[in-house]
């Protein structure tokens, strides 16, 4: 098969493809420590730039080879469905919010360049696997309810809802997979509940109160972020894109006043200080950092 581009969604403009990516690229694949990526320099990245001694490795997870509801065919198969690049194919979301991808002999190729993995690894879908990342944010408070300036910024003290992953033990925001025809608005309320507030093992009381608190908050979101994420589980086929939203409670009396407990994906949650010295999985510390940025604290 020859090479062909998939469409640009029509909805947005595209977002700016990153130059390079660092997370996706060395030592072994996440999860699967047997699994160590083809050297790829930083200086052989890009597609564009030639590369002739390039011998990804190939890799589809045991969870993905079962065949979950979450995950598509093996299009390499004979009398596989032919999916719909770049568009709604069958409720799932295969354009990217880059813009065209190309299809390199019949699979989709990573946007950014080269991984050292392809196929799948541990992710379902082929080309973009759509994420949405809530940012949760309030101002640190001491125990009188002011709030808490750095001293040497000046600068209050932003502080974020973070849980570590029960797959790599990093600190993280709370979000999750887009679910096949699922708004992300939606995803953000569901991911934040479940993984942050603990909702899937909360009473029906603790239920309802944190669904108006979520409805109440999440009504008020700004984007932060749209586009490919540098993930670890990234291949030469398959790659994370997200939408992050910053939802900040100002006074600390909306989801700042709630316990944080983890659940599903998440090992452990707090609300933890922003600052420069912050480690986080993936992409996720230049969300944060944008969004110091816009309001003002300190960094």
């Amino acid at each position: 098969m020859g090479n062909t581009p998939g469409q640009l969604s029509k909805d947005l403009p595209a977002a700016k493809v990153p130059s390079t990516h660092v997370k996706c690229r060395g030592g072994t694949y996440p999860r699967d420590k047997s699994i160590a990526r083809f050297p790829v320099p930083d200086d052989k990245v890009g597609w564009d730039i030639p590369y002739p001694k390039y011998q990804p490795v190939e890799y589809i997870s045991p969870s993905v080879l079962a065949k979950p509801v979450w995950a598509d065919p093996d299009i390499r198969e004979p009398g596989a469905p032919q999916l719909q690049w770049g568009t709604i194919d069958n409720k799932v979301n295969r354009a990217s919010h880059t813009g065209q991808y190309m299809i390199v002999d019949g699979l989709p190729r990573n946007p950014v360049g080269r991984t050292g993995v392809k196929l799948r690894g541990t992710l379902g879908r082929w080309g973009p696997n759509h994420a949405a990342d809530p940012i949760v944010t309030r101002w640190k408070r001491d125990t009188s309810g002011n709030t808490v300036a750095d001293e040497t910024s000046k600068k209050r003290i932003l502080q974020f809802v973070a849980i570590t992953r029960r797959d790599s033990g990093e600190w993280a925001i709370p979000g999750g997979m887009v679910d096949a025809g699922e708004q992300v608005s939606v995803t953000l309320k569901r991911e934040f509940g479940e993984e942050a507030l603990n909702s899937l093992e909360a009473t029906p009381e603790q239920k309802k109160e944190i669904e108006e608190t979520c409805y109440e908050l999440f009504h008020k979101g700004k984007e932060v972020y749209r586009g490919y994420v540098d993930d670890p589980r990234n291949t030469d086929n398959t790659w994370m894109e997200t939408v992050a939203m910053n939802f900040h409670d100002d006074t600390g009396k909306s989801v700042g006043k709630f316990k944080l407990n983890a659940g599903d994906d998440a090992s452990g949650v707090q609300w933890r200080d922003i600052d420069h010295n912050l480690k986080l999985f993936a992409s996720h510390i230049e969300f944060i950092e944008e969004v110091v940025r816009r309001l003002g604290a300190h960094w």
